[in-house]
């Protein structure tokens, strides 16, 4: 992908954050990696949804060094860079601190496998990665620690969401999913307890979600 095109799409992907009810004022970032070109596109740290352009964006290399943009980029860049460096698929990630998903991040609980959008979208739990500090490499290392092999996202306890993609989109599209069901499951709770689906119908649901649903890419 050009870096234009890259940067168009990132662009497009966090102004849908606060548009999609992901994040308010400042919260939360999207890139995009280009593995052949090796380089990450992120919003800029501090700035608002609404004025972000594609020339804001911050350009690096994986290595963190700035290639083109003149901003700050997001402080979760090292993050980012650690995600992208680890599962070497990943084309977009993002984090958001969604209301529903970092309730259950408050109270250190993964959001269970009860719903077959769950099952659809995810293959399991959403897991709760225990909580760590901002210093280093913690929070992606918990992420990596902690995630599971089919869920493409991960609760932080006492802090929020991580999840990505094979696109910036495809990464949107994971968060969108993780705090739409969060709420599900939350207002579910004020019901009643629930139990998680059998393992037999999570890989039906999952199976058929991930290999025949919509249309052929062929």
């Amino acid at each position: 992908m050009l870096i234009e095109a890259l940067r168009n799409e990132v662009c497009r992907v966090n102004r849908l954050l606060p548009a999609t009810g992901l994040v308010t004022m400042h919260s939360g970032n999207a890139s995009g990696y280009d593995p052949e070109q090796g380089r990450v596109v992120i919003k800029p740290s501090g700035v608002d949804y609404d004025s972000l352009t594609p020339e804001m964006l911050v350009c690096v290399d994986l290595d963190g060094n700035r290639v083109a943009g003149e901003l700050q980029p997001s402080v979760d860049l090292p993050h980012h860079l650690y995600l992208y460096k680890a599962m070497p698929e990943l084309r977009g990630v993002i984090h958001t601190h969604s209301n529903y998903a970092t309730a259950f991040a408050a109270v250190e609980r993964p959001i269970p496998c009860c719903l077959t959008a769950i099952a659809d979208q995810f293959g399991a739990e959403i897991p709760c990665a225990p909580y760590v500090d901002n210093q280093g490499d913690n929070i992606a290392q918990a992420i990596l620690k902690y995630r599971n092999s089919r869920a493409p996202a991960v609760l932080l306890a006492r802090h929020g969401v991580f999840a990505w993609g094979k696109s910036p989109a495809e990464a949107l599209k994971a968060a969108v999913m993780v705090e739409d069901v969060a709420r599900t499951v939350f207002l579910a709770l004020q019901l009643g307890p629930i139990s998680p689906l059998p393992l037999e119908e999570i890989e039906k649901w999952h199976d058929r979600y991930q290999n025949r649903y919509g249309q052929s890419r062929l």
